[in-house]
């Protein structure tokens, strides 16, 4: 086996010496693989929409998000910061909340692979200070959008995607003001730092014109980050004294995240083929959505605060996605994303002075359309059904919630797969997931 292998090493390395002319398209096709992945990879789904997430304290995630008309909690910057002005004096808060992911693919002969076994966590810090009966600020840190996808990298769809993995992060401050009784606006930047990691397989009999299973796989890593400045504005008012209604708004942040493809190279492969993979810069650019919510909160029920509310998103800006190499090659492939809505309820329950009960419920629908399905953006329309606690100690205040989400059953059958032998490596199939989150905030009131 030894001299076989050593044999067929020779015989590719002077095929590759004889002809020049495909030597220098291996190098162009290599390119394409770049930009390919880079494509694939660069916006993912992570615990909602898209990719936005939107667990962002663990009271709002025991009332299903529909917070956006009443709040007992800072975290309502990042929900609607014109109801600052209900929180008197100084407020900080931390939570952390863990996602528990699920995901399983089965192909046509049903045969499955799941994903890894891996927790996710994102961290959120508030904090508000009301100056007046007029006028509060305050200081949002918090994750408005990220992913976690890992699949084994043996899997029908590794060509396409291995692991996913992106952090935002929103330094957002925000002040509020209150018009008239009953009545406040804020504004704020959404100051953003974006930072990913990308990585997938490659065919490397594919790229040789071997046959399958000559070579191992090779690995590709692409890691990119950026900055960005957008700005969030929020409504509140009080219809009634039992009655208020509330609206927010965070623009559209353009990026151009840049950074570097490395790779990872099986022992034994000829040289020739081993010198395409060099590590090279690549650039891109990408838009996080404008974002709507509304919701409208009814308190006159003794103990019991209701409120409903929607939530829109423009992901109909991410229509095609643009990757330049440093070598100066670059591919467009179209994404064509569609606007998105969901609907939440939420209630809370006073059942004394310290302990308040939380549930909610939340319908969202994915802005991904079955032509650019594929297994790095595994989005669905989704359920969520949350249930939690506010607890409150004189100025100490914990909440606890937990959250289970089912992504309704997705079927990719699309040509999206392996660039170099097509019609393979597409992970045509079913692709079910569910998830399941804990999350938990402490604040103090000064």
């Amino acid at each position: 086996m030894p001299r076989l292998c050593h044999s067929l090493e020779i015989r590719i390395a002077n095929y590759f010496r004889r002809d020049q002319v495909i030597k220098n398209s291996l190098r162009m096709g290599l390119s394409v693989v770049l930009s390919a992945f880079c494509v694939f990879c660069i916006n993912q789904n992570a615990h909602g929409s898209g990719f936005g997430i939107f667990t962002q304290s663990a009271s709002s995630l025991g009332q299903g998000a529909a917070v956006v008309a009443h709040t007992s909690s800072p975290s309502t910057i990042f929900f609607n910061p014109a109801l600052m002005n209900n929180l008197d004096g100084t407020h900080i808060e931390v939570g952390t909340t863990l996602f528990f992911p699920e995901r399983e693919f089965t192909d046509p002969a049903g045969n499955k692979s799941d994903n890894q076994d891996t927790i996710y966590a994102t961290g959120t810090f508030y904090l508000t200070h009301k100056f007046n009966d007029k006028l509060s600020a305050g200081l949002g840190v918090f994750n408005p959008f990220g992913l976690g996808t890992e699949w084994d990298g043996n899997w029908e769809g590794r060509y396409i995607a291995t692991k996913s993995q992106m952090a935002v992060f929103n330094i957002n401050p925000v002040a509020s003001y209150r018009i008239l009784p009953g009545v406040s606006l804020a504004a704020g930047l959404d100051i953003i730092v974006l930072d990913a990691t990308f990585e997938r397989k490659i065919n490397l009999s594919g790229i040789a014109g071997a046959p399958a299973g000559t070579f191992p796989d090779a690995g590709q890593k692409f890691q990119c980050d950026d900055t960005g400045v957008g700005f969030n504005i929020g409504f509140a008012a009080d219809l009634t004294k039992n009655i208020t209604l509330g609206a927010s708004y965070r623009s559209e942040v353009k990026l151009d995240p840049s950074g570097t493809v490395s790779y990872s190279l099986p022992s034994g492969i000829p040289p020739q083929l081993g010198g395409l993979f060099q590590g090279m810069g690549a650039k891109t650019h990408l838009t996080l959505p404008q974002q709507v919510y509304a919701g409208i909160a009814y308190k006159d029920l003794g103990p019991l605060t209701m409120e409903a509310g929607m939530r829109w998103e423009g992901w109909s800006s991410f229509h095609q996605m643009t990757v330049t190499l440093d070598n100066g090659m670059s591919q467009t492939t179209p994404r064509n994303w569609k606007d998105t809505y969901a609907i939440n309820f939420g209630a809370q329950y006073k059942l004394n002075d310290t302990v308040s009960l939380l549930v909610g419920y939340l319908y969202g629908q994915n802005p991904v359309p079955d032509s650019t399905f594929e297994p790095a953006i595994p989005d669905s329309d989704t359920h969520l059904f949350c249930i939690g606690t506010d607890l409150k100690f004189n100025r100490f205040s914990i909440a606890l919630a937990y959250a289970y989400q089912l992504q309704l059953d997705r079927t990719k059958n699309n040509t999206i797969g392996d660039p170099f032998s097509p019609g393979t490596g597409t992970a045509n199939g079913r692709y079910s997931a569910d998830m399941q989150m804990l999350a938990i905030s402490l604040g103090y009131r000064f």
